[in-house]
């Protein structure tokens, strides 16, 4: 199969199942690079960093002074941190990726994700069940995020989990708790959580999922922090809403 092939199976996956794997979406050779940047980032800790005690998530040290409390989730603003972070994000195959899948010109967020995603052992927390949708503000609910991997991932190092199809379900908000998670404890919840799934990635895959897809990530049961690399996109002309926290940055064009 050839690329322009595999590229509209691979859209249609996504279309169709709320989120797709594409593997060796980044070249070995930036791989290494993305990484030696990835490391030299979390070593340097510079803001904006997000802690997972800040979060309180399961398995999340209880405070910063705890044990542990130190464990950085999340190295904010990765466009903005590193040139080779703000190039991943605005790589040539990447635009074209996403103008086929919107039908248009695309933006990316500086808001939502465009972060250093880190999963640490022992004090890497549990993300349970949800929607990214659910603290974003559009005219249209219809974002996609590009999770690339810069290790690999699987259960045991806290990979994602998906349930497919679930960015077509409509959910009644009694559903979702109060932090707008999805409720693991009821019946009918639990019903639709039985059909998630797990892809195992390679360093250098990418995952391409729909804000509405229901996801999580389990704990870092290995012994190595595990780096993702995150960014959100949208069609240009699905906008955010004025004064919402979306609209608080302004967005970077894929030109």
């Amino acid at each position: 199969m050839n690329r322009a092939s595999a590229q509209g199976t691979q859209l249609d996956t996504l279309r169709d199942r709320g989120y797709v794997v594409v593997p060796r979406f980044v070249r070995a050779d930036e791989l290494v690079r993305l990484n030696q940047a990835a490391r030299l980032q979390l070593a340097a800790r510079a803001d904006p960093i997000e802690f997972e005690a800040d979060l309180q998530y399961p398995g999340a040290p209880p405070s910063r002074t705890a044990v542990g409390g130190e464990t950085v989730r999340r190295l904010l603003d990765a466009y903005g941190r590193e040139p080779i972070f703000a190039a991943r994000s605005r790589a040539p195959e990447l635009r074209a990726w996403m103008e086929s899948y919107f039908g248009e010109s695309v933006l990316m967020s500086r808001v939502h994700h465009n972060c250093l995603m880190t999963k640490h052992p022992r004090y890497g927390s549990l993300t349970n069940w949800h929607r990214d949708i659910r603290y974003w503000s559009f005219a249209q609910e219809d974002l996609v995020s590009v999770w690339v991997a810069l290790g690999a991932e699987h259960i045991e190092n806290g990979g994602l989990w998906f349930v497919p199809e679930s960015h077509r379900l409509e959910f009644t908000a009694d559903r979702f708790d109060e932090a707008r998670f999805f409720r693991a404890d009821r019946s009918d919840n639990a019903e639709v959580l039985r059909s998630a799934e797990s892809p195992r990635l390679a360093p250098g895959d990418a995952v391409f999922f729909h804000c509405n897809t229901l996801h999580s990530a389990g704990q870092n049961h290995s012994d190595h922090v595990k780096f993702s690399l995150v960014h959100t996109f949208h069609g240009r002309s699905n906008s955010p809403k004025p004064g919402s926290r979306s609209a608080s940055q302004a967005e970077v064009a894929l030109t």
